[in-house]
């Protein structure tokens, strides 16, 4: 009984953070180049992020305008100039934003604001670190990111800002390739826990492990032996992680591109087809193959938190290792919950009933949702 209640407060626990973690996160991309005692640099905020702080929607049609942006300038300007606070050498650099423009990137249009921080340092000199306070969308958005591409001396490097976290420190003479693996490896981790869909998918994959189809009864019967499972959960998971490892690669390289709104609906597509797969059941004891293949598109999706950062080649590499050894530690956390659960629930009537067969329907009707309202531009959750 206790294993009962953990997976069902675990499943309640899932359905209640639905609104919460249902759509992209929500990410800005700050540039900044430090020559001399100056840092410019550029600042990309996604509209649909300041529309929910500022309503720059005036007339509440669902479409922000040109017109509309322009007109709040001053306020959007004045928002996020609060927001960020640069330390040279403990000396401050005032931030001044100048005239905004609008860009597209993969997940819609951004406000770009160019920004030029002067910094007060002693005789005008050069600062020799930097320290960086962002708290941006800190009061409504805790799943908030800023990701910073910081360059000096011919020298770049990345980092993750998190709104309620400490100022970070740079030093501007080397740069910290450890501390930038371990930032995104840690963005990595996150991603995949706030990846609804893709947590989905995966234990859509996951949920018929500890269960064998058999055609003769139509019916599901808990697999004899932990081994099945075990080889069935790493075919699974292997061939996922490699899948989106190729693409999420290409794709953050630079190799291929897709249109955001294909790859977020194809997600919600796969995500309704594995679910499917566990109530009327098509493909049987080779579902490895059915990760790998919906794997390729779920790499896009991730690749989509790097690839609009614009990192020269060598940080862009750690990056990207850092995040994808991330995505699969995530990964790996949610199969060490669910697989011993699952495998001793495999032999009741509550597990292939309500967590194997409806838990899947609910799935699917999700993943339905999610589909219509990417592919079509709708709003069905109201999220």
């Amino acid at each position: 009984m206790r294993l009962l209640r953990a997976l069902a407060a675990t499943l309640l626990a899932g359905a209640a953070a639905l609104p919460a973690l249902a759509h992209k996160p929500s990410d800005s991309y700050l540039t900044l180049e430090a020559k001399g005692e100056t840092v410019t640099g550029r600042w990309d905020i996604a509209l649909r992020d300041l529309d929910f702080a500022l309503r720059l929607d005036a007339d509440g049609n669902g479409e922000i305008t040109w017109g509309e942006v322009r007109a709040r300038h001053a306020d959007i300007a004045a928002y996020a100039g609060a927001r960020l606070t640069v330390l040279g050498d403990s000396s401050a650099c005032p931030v001044t934003v100048g005239e905004q423009l609008i860009d597209e990137h993969t997940d819609g249009a951004y406000s770009v604001l160019p920004l030029t921080l002067r910094c007060d340092t002693p005789d005008d000199a050069a600062p020799q670190r930097l320290s960086v306070h962002y708290t941006l969308f800190a009061d409504l958005d805790p799943q908030h990111r800023g990701l910073l591409k910081l360059s000096a001396h011919g020298r770049a490097r990345s980092a993750v800002l998190v709104p309620n976290a400490p100022p970070q420190l740079f030093d501007l003479g080397t740069a910290d390739r450890w501390a930038q693996f371990t930032d995104y490896l840690r963005e990595g981790i996150w991603h995949i826990w706030i990846g609804l869909d893709h947590i989905l998918f995966l234990l859509s994959l996951l949920l018929p492990s500890v269960l064998a189809w058999q055609a003769a009864q139509s019916r599901w019967q808990a697999v004899a032996h932990a081994g099945e499972a075990f080889w069935g959960v790493f075919k699974v998971v292997t061939a996922f992680t490699l899948a989106h490892s190729i693409t999420l690669s290409l794709a953050v390289l630079g190799v291929i591109e897709l249109p955001s709104r294909l790859v977020e609906s194809v997600i919600a597509a796969s995500v309704m087809a594995a679910a499917l797969n566990n109530v009327w059941p098509r493909v049987v004891g080779r579902l490895w193959m059915v990760a790998f293949g919906f794997g390729l598109v779920h790499g896009f999706g991730f690749a989509s938190v790097l690839a609009d950062l614009g990192l020269p080649t060598d940080a862009l590499a750690l990056s990207l290792v850092g995040f994808n050894v991330g995505v699969e530690l995530g990964q790996l956390a949610i199969v060490l919950v669910f697989l011993p659960l699952a495998f001793a629930l495999r032999h009741t009537a509550f597990y292939r009933r309500w967590v194997m067969v409806a838990g899947s329907l609910f799935i699917a009707l999700l993943a339905l949702a999610w589909l219509v309202e990417r592919a079509f531009g709708v709003k069905l959750l109201g999220l």
